[in-house]
């Protein structure tokens, strides 16, 4: 029986064509719910408007699993060979704190926000590698392979039986992969961390990186986040990206998405950031190739090199950096045709040195000489060259007349050939006949540009330059000694710099509206009954109320948004308002404050017993941290604890180095003893 496709690929674009499109999902100019809502609120209507609901009895209630389906691709009319958009699933999974395996969040410990209470729910949004779904209730037998139901306890294929633990710790394992190319999570009190992103580069073969970063942020403004954290330790071309990016950009590449300085491992703040990315991108390349009359290095060869290609002058460690990635950029998009503008030389730098036309004429036939007495069509490198006319002219002259060597003609017919030497990525020239370049593949080497060097010599170079001109580890020695120590260390504050912060100000988009339709509050609550310890840091929630509302109803509202967001105030009740003790219940809430925005509610938590180790997502435990670096607080690096006095200090400010194993001995800065470090953390 022979079957069209034609109706089949019909079929598939009238399914897909139902579906979202993941790279215009929430529209980015969508205006906000009327009223504006709260995160706690935006979620749940989000959910149930876009999202597959769980099944009623959920195998683990505590993990409730929604999943929207989205396309990715053009639905217009079919074509034959055309695959058509594919299906891309988001996993949102509702997690129950209180009945979590993991009830602290380190993310929010590291980045600042150790403070704030432990939120009641878990938002995870995940989009899985594998084109799989943990909304699809199916995972893997640990035995055969295949594929079975969450809800099924013995394999059809082999028979295994499967435990409830098994499957749960199967759950978990989902929100821990780190292969996923989006898992962002967010808290219900609006605060989040972006977890994992990972483009082509990371497995994708659908979605970039820029794409899921912009399908991310979308969503974060449609669902009124608050904020949202990342940690940054993206590499691109094998290299530490974040610190790449700064130097080219000035800002880390979730920049281009309003990420900036959250907070700066060792004590390090937004200025000491600011002041390394400028310092280090504009260390001037003369201080490279300021090497006397010494042979060129490899380093001084690809900067010259690099320098020749430019359509411009690359005078810093930016310049270069930014052309080298356009360069690859370009070629990656095109390797077969590349943009003779961008590497052809067009004009005289200002202020740059002159020479007659003898002169450069004269410098030229030493170097047609040279070129004429190689046997064959062997190539001559640069160096080669450079070294063999050393005493025709100046340095100066003589690196101006190669930049310009490929492509001139000799008295005889022959033409000057340069190229990139795929190896060792160094400039080599060659004499060959005219009439060949004229007919063969090499017809455009008549004009003085050169070919720019393939991706991977590129790539190549790149990394060389990275290691040797900004990894503080491996940077070379060069201007003075104080000069090099600065970039050092500005080098590492880039690489100590990993958490980045995005404010999206939600409140800026609870707009009045007039009439008005609701009174909008940022309300902060004050506990009667201290609680034992430190006070938790409690960011003030959004409430929102109808016009004609009473302070009964705005004592209401407060103590069922707390109650909401919060484990520890699950049984919070407000009792009065700060600064309006006295007042009547059934007074007007518009009344009362007029124009204000702000509110503060005093209130007490009922019983309490329990509820402690919910009070701070730093946990119960108490520590102190003080190093010598000025940190006063966990930030993610790896740190040891003095056995005398319990203090706890970075490894690398106590001079132990990392891949030391405790227990080490270190002296305490607090207790000025000879201590042993008997636990360590990061």
């Amino acid at each position: 029986m022979v079957v069209n496709a034609r109706p089949l690929k019909r079929m598939k674009r009238r399914v897909t064509a139902d579906l979202y499109d993941l790279l215009t999902f929430p529209p980015a100019d969508q205006s906000p719910p009327s009223p504006p809502l709260p995160f706690r609120s935006r979620v749940r209507s989000f959910l149930s408007k876009h999202a597959n609901m769980p099944p009623p009895s959920s195998l683990f209630p505590h993990l409730l699993t929604f999943q929207i389906s989205f396309r990715v691709g053009d639905v217009s009319e079919p074509t034959i060979g055309d695959p058509g958009p594919s299906v891309v699933c988001l996993d949102i999974v509702e997690e129950d704190v209180a009945r979590s395996r993991s009830v602290y969040c380190d993310q929010c410990r590291v980045v600042g926000w150790s403070g704030h209470p432990v939120c009641s729910k878990r938002y995870h949004f995940i989009i899985k590698a594998d084109g799989n779904s943990i909304g699809g209730y199916h995972k893997p037998c640990t035995c055969c392979g295949d594929y079975l139901h969450l809800s099924e306890s013995r394999c059809k294929t082999c028979n295994h039986v499967t435990t409830t633990d098994d499957v749960e710790d199967w759950v978990y394992h989902q929100l821990e992969n780190t292969t996923h190319l989006l898992h962002g999570v967010i808290h219900a009190n609006g605060y989040g961390h972006l977890l994992r992103v990972n483009g082509r580069e990371g497995g994708s073969k659908l979605l970039s990186g820029c794409n899921i970063m912009d399908f991310w942020d979308r969503l974060c403004r449609s669902l009124g986040v608050r904020k949202v954290s990342v940690m940054d330790v993206s590499k691109k071309y094998g290299l530490e990206y974040r610190l790449l990016h700064a130097i080219t950009k000035g800002h880390p590449w979730y920049g281009e998405w309003g990420y900036e300085f959250g907070a700066g491992s060792f004590a390090l703040t937004v200025d000491a950031y600011k002041s390394a990315v400028e310092m280090l991108s504009n260390i001037p390349l003369s201080i490279f190739l300021s090497q006397g009359r010494k042979p060129r290095t490899h380093l001084q060869e690809i900067i010259l090199f690099y320098q020749s290609l430019s359509d411009r002058d690359l005078v810093n460690t930016r310049d270069i950096f930014c052309f080298l990635i356009n360069l690859i950029h370009n070629v990656h998009k095109s390797p077969s045709k590349t943009d003779d503008s961008v590497f052809k030389k067009q004009h005289v730098t200002v202020g740059s040195p002159t020479w007659s036309s003898s002169d450069t004429k004269r410098v030229e036939e030493a170097l047609f000489r040279v070129l004429r007495a190689v046997s064959g069509f062997n190539w001559v490198s640069c160096r080669a060259l450079r070294g063999a006319t050393c005493k025709v002219a100046s340095p100066q002259l003589l690196d101006h007349c190669l930049k310009e060597l490929g492509g001139k003609s000799t008295p005889d017919g022959m033409v000057v050939t340069a190229r990139c030497n795929p190896a060792s990525g160094a400039m080599e020239y060659r004499l060959e006949p005219g009439n060949i370049l004229l007919n063969g593949s090499n017809a455009s080497a008549g004009s003085s540009a050169i070919s720019c060097p393939s991706e991977e010599n590129l790539i190549r170079d790149l990394r060389f330059l990275y290691e040797f001109m900004l990894h503080p580890r491996t940077m070379v020695s060069y201007g003075t000694e104080a000069t090099r120590a600065l970039a050092i260390s500005s080098a590492e504050k880039l690489l100590d710099c990993k958490q980045f912060v995005k404010n999206y100000n939600p409140e800026q988009m609870s707009s009045v509206t007039d009439p008005p339709t609701a009174i909008f509050l940022s309300c902060d609550v004050k506990i009667t009954d201290e609680l034992e310890g430190n006070s938790p840091d409690l960011p003030p929630e959004l409430i929102v109320l109808p016009p004609n509302a009473t302070v009964s109803d705005l004592k209401h509202e407060a103590s069922k948004a707390y109650q909401d967001v919060y484990l520890m105030f699950r049984r919070f009740q407000a009792e009065e308002l700060v600064d309006y003790s006295g007042v009547d219940d059934s007074t007007q809430v518009k009344l009362l404050l007029g124009s204000t925005e702000h509110i503060c509610v005093r209130g007490r938590c009922l019983g309490k017993n329990g509820l402690s180790k919910f009070k701070m997502e730093r946990g119960i435990e108490r520590w102190t941290v003080d190093c010598r670096c000025g940190a006063k607080d966990d930030d993610g690096e790896r740190m040891l604890s003095c056995d005398v006095c319990g203090v706890w200090q970075h490894t690398r400010c106590s001079g132990i180095p990392d891949s030391d194993s405790v227990p080490a001995k270190f002296v305490c800065l607090r207790c000025r003893g000879s201590g042993y470090a008997t636990k360590s953390s990061g």
